[in-house]
């Protein structure tokens, strides 16, 4: 009797600490399930997602082999829905697609963007947010994270564990580990060039659950301190300057608005993308979107000529990746030699003319 009252006295206290402690390893699961969370910020035109948005994708599959991602897309009308069915079977690891329908969101401005992502934040308590480093993506990330109060890692390059992230400083001359040690979400933009988008087979398999995002409570207090003014682009058959596999930029000693347009032939020809450095911009010679370096656009591509581009350090941070470099410069030290793997030390129009010839 004694050893069978002592046996329900030790099944009591079981059963009370076990009911005590269920609540906190359920707490714990989903503590675990919400760390392998991200949301991907995601750009789309024409009823497609961006080269851009999809590198974060990747990027986002790479923080952990089991993690959950959602994308995010906001605007009004049918190309939402089609970037969103897109966005879908964009990629086996994509899970749900988050589609924010108003017309607050036509233009991407970071006001209402920033507080898109704050509310979605609070209701979905993702780990991780990640953006391309594009120029929405610089835009609208500082902001969300000031809403959130966390600091966000900037133009990550690699990815070595969850928390752990690589990105250039001194304008790409040296490579710096971060850990992110602060609160959840961990706010990273990317470098699209570092993380190449894989050809994808039999992705219709895949497609995730698209879900509307409830904006019944989204406040639009703060929305009057910026406005949409106008969207200028040039009506080119060429490639975007981000994705082409073959670039073709000028610099100062081109000279003039006019000789850019031999170099336009020359990418034509070759199916690339035109590019510029800052001072050819500044010079007027072209429009600031077509700005290579590290205040500009940052490309990767398999050829990368430059024509009159001395080689500031501001302008090789945006194109040092390139698989080819070839400079033409009459100049034979300059500091681009010091980068490129074929040299032509001559004048930009026979050197234009020769490669020409060879095509």
């Amino acid at each position: 009797m004694a050893a069978l009252s002592m046996l329900k006295s030790l099944r009591k206290c079981a059963t009370h600490h076990l009911s005590n402690f269920r609540p906190s390893f359920c707490h714990h699961v989903a503590s675990i399930s919400r760390s392998l969370s991200t949301l991907v910020l995601a750009e789309h035109e024409s009823g497609s997602i961006k080269a851009s948005s999809m590198s974060a994708v990747v990027a986002a599959a790479c923080l952990s082999e089991k993690s959950s991602i959602s994308v995010l897309l906001a605007g009004s009308g049918s190309s939402l829905h089609e970037a969103a069915k897109r966005a879908a079977s964009c990629h086996h690891s994509v899970s749900q697609v988050l589609v924010a329908d108003s017309d607050k969101f036509v233009y991407p401005l970071a006001e209402p963007w920033a507080k898109l992502v704050d509310l979605i934040q609070q209701e979905h308590c993702y780990s991780h947010i990640v953006a391309a480093s594009s120029s929405f993506g610089k835009n609208v990330l500082p902001r969300a994270a000031a809403l959130l109060d966390v600091s966000p890692v900037t133009d990550v390059i690699e990815i070595s564990e969850s928390h752990l992230f690589v990105r250039p400083i001194y304008a790409g001359n040296a490579l710096c580990t971060v850990r992110y040690t602060g609160t959840n979400p961990c706010m990273l933009t990317i470098r699209s060039t570092s993380f190449p988008v894989p050809l994808m087979s039999d992705a219709s398999e895949n497609e995730a659950p698209i879900s509307q995002v409830d904006l019944s409570t989204f406040d639009e207090d703060d929305f009057s301190k910026s406005r949409f003014v106008k969207n200028t682009s040039q009506d080119t058959d060429r490639p975007d300057l981000g994705n082409a596999r073959v670039v073709i930029t000028g610099g100062r000693g081109l000279k003039s608005a006019e000789n850019f347009k031999m170099i336009e032939k020359l990418a034509e020809k070759l199916g690339g993308a035109v590019g510029a450095t800052r001072a050819a911009v500044d010079a007027g010679f072209v429009p600031n979107d077509l700005q290579v370096g590290q205040t500009g656009k940052i490309v990767a591509p398999e050829l990368y000529i430059a024509f009159g581009v001395s080689g500031a350090i501001q302008h090789l941070a945006g194109m040092r990746d390139s698989k080819v470099i070839v400079a033409v410069n009459k100049d034979s030290d300059a500091p681009i030699f010091q980068k490129q793997k074929e040299r032509i030390s001559s004048d930009m129009k026979p050197a234009n003319k020769h490669i020409n010839h060879h095509i």
